[in-house]
């Protein structure tokens, strides 16, 4: 007969997840064990094994839930203006809100997701190029058009919009909801100031 889940089981999921995080972002992933996440959040090696089968799996529904929600948030909006250049500027907001509180998943992110399998990889690929297809889209509906028909500038160009938001915690982790919100303002209108002025 299968095991019945604790009421409580999706909880202690969260909080594995969030121990762990720090952890691998702390020590490496490749040095990180799973006794260390079990001290981290206080229970048995025992117990850990019975929410993840190994290191490998943990790492992977860490990513899953962190890009998931990300595809989920940008692919999701609702947005208040029919303006690209309005749009783009809630899509770069919803992208530094989204990160809030989770600079340890993003620091794994960014450090660790080649360790896993390339299927998984490939999952975990598939939600960041439908978060990077929304944005890309407002860009080239602002972009000189012969920019925007230039598929390896526009790709360019979207990736170091994404570089400028991925790389928002090392220099501001502490940033509260209104700091994220006023620095996707500056970053907007050094995006949109700037792809106005771009040439072919």
């Amino acid at each position: 007969m299968a095991r019945t889940l604790a009421q409580d089981y999706d909880d202690k999921r969260a909080a594995i997840l969030r121990a762990a995080a720090r952890l691998f972002a702390d020590e490496g992933y490749g040095r990180a064990s799973m006794s260390q996440v079990a001290q981290e959040c206080g229970i048995s090696k025992a117990n850990i094994y019975h929410y993840y089968p190994s290191k490998e799996a943990l790492l992977f529904d860490m990513l899953d839930s962190h890009l998931s929600e990300l595809r989920d948030r940008v692919v999701g909006l609702e947005f208040v203006s029919d303006d690209p250049k309005e749009q783009l500027r809630e899509i770069i907001t919803e992208v530094l809100l989204t990160y809030q509180g989770a600079d340890a998943e993003h620091d794994v992110m960014l450090s660790a997701m080649q360790a896993l399998p390339e299927p998984q990889q490939d999952k975990l690929r598939h939600y960041q190029k439908e978060a990077t297809a929304v944005l890309r889209g407002r860009l080239a509906a602002i972009c000189p058009p012969d920019v925007a028909a230039d598929r390896a500038r526009l790709w360019a160009l979207t990736m170091s919009v994404f570089g400028m938001l991925n790389w928002h915690y090392k220099w501001s982790s502490s940033a509260d909801e209104a700091l994220r919100r006023e620095h996707a303002g500056l970053i907007s209108d050094l995006v949109i100031g700037g792809v106005g002025n771009l040439t072919a």
